[in-house]
């Protein structure tokens, strides 16, 4: 089944327009969720829309924005008001500036999204932008109205298509300054460098989204599949953090620890590919048709994920 755009309109660069679609980057639809129960019956919780005065419940057609001026004094905003605003960046992204990536301050970046043309013209035009952006080797900044607001957006080149990335505005961001304040000017000595060095160095890597493994998702798996298989659950010994008395000598004990590895040269463990989504790894449910997944393909003889 194809994505659905969580918005269509255009992209315009001066007089150069096209029809484009704007897709969500990314999901957390293969996350373990939980819905709340009455403790006593078993049965979900149901919220109801209810007067804080009267206590009745509220139909959605009577429940109107209100902003809230004083204590109890509001004022009404219709959505027919809302949608009069009529703001261009409601159908259309216009590009206003384009500036270096290391320019935006990673503290502004909201989430990602991708940005493709929307039906079978305008390619050319689409094209025309995305590679004067990839040529320059900026990035392009505009407006767009999502979820009834609207958004600075920051467009790079990827592949054959855009990664908009949503932007802070400026009164979204906090100060540094009520945070740090307070931290202590330590001296930093020239041996600590260097030891704290020699780890980063040891550690030092790519970056490889394949080799993370969200270990608190994978033990919510394991615990509902022991719940499942009834099995008693026992807490498990939290670790206990150490208080550090000499810092020299934590470095020094670091730098060894980390060497060991190095010289016992280990395979390291690949992490379950994020493709095949956490939700996989739950123990069938009964009455329930299996993954497609897995219906099309079993696994090998001694390959098969081991449940609880």
């Amino acid at each position: 089944m194809a994505p659905r755009a969580n918005w269509k309109g255009f992209m315009r660069l001066s007089l150069v327009t096209c029809p484009v679609a704007l897709y969500p980057a990314t999901s957390e639809s293969e996350k373990i969720s939980f819905n709340q129960l009455n403790r006593a019956t078993g049965h979900r919780i149901k919220y109801l829309k209810v007067d804080a005065d009267t206590g009745d419940e509220v139909a959605n057609e009577d429940i109107v924005k209100g902003y809230e001026l004083d204590k109890g004094q509001y004022i009404e905003v219709t959505k027919e008001e809302l949608e009069e605003l009529a703001l261009e960046s409601t159908r259309t992204i216009e590009i206003d500036e384009f500036v270096d990536r290391s320019d935006i301050d990673p503290r502004y970046l909201i989430r990602p999204y991708y940005l493709t043309p929307d039906g079978k013209i305008g390619h050319d035009a689409f094209a025309v932008i995305r590679e004067t952006i990839r040529e320059m080797d900026k990035v392009a900044i505009g407006r767009v109205v999502l979820t009834n607001r609207e958004h600075i957006i920051a467009l790079e080149p990827m592949d054959k298509g855009l990664v908009g990335t949503l932007l802070r505005y400026p009164y979204e961001v906090r100060s540094e300054q009520e945070y740090f304040d307070e931290i202590q000017d330590v001296k930093v000595t020239k041996d600590m460098l260097d030891l704290a060095r020699h780890i980063v160095n040891q550690k030092t890597g790519t970056f490889d989204p394949e080799k993370f493994e969200d270990h608190y998702e994978t033990a919510l798996v394991d615990l509902i599949n022991q719940k499942r298989a009834g099995k008693t659950i026992r807490p498990k010994e939290r670790p206990k953090g150490e208080n550090v008395v000499d810092l020299m000598e934590a470095l020094r004990q670091s730098v060894g620890r980390e060497a060991a590895p190095a010289k016992a040269a280990k395979p390291t463990k690949k992490p379950r590919k994020a493709a095949a989504g956490q939700k996989e790894m739950l123990m069938p449910i009964q009455g329930k048709k299996p993954a497609k997944e897995a219906a099309a393909k079993k696994p090998a003889t001694g390959q098969r994920r081991k449940s609880a």
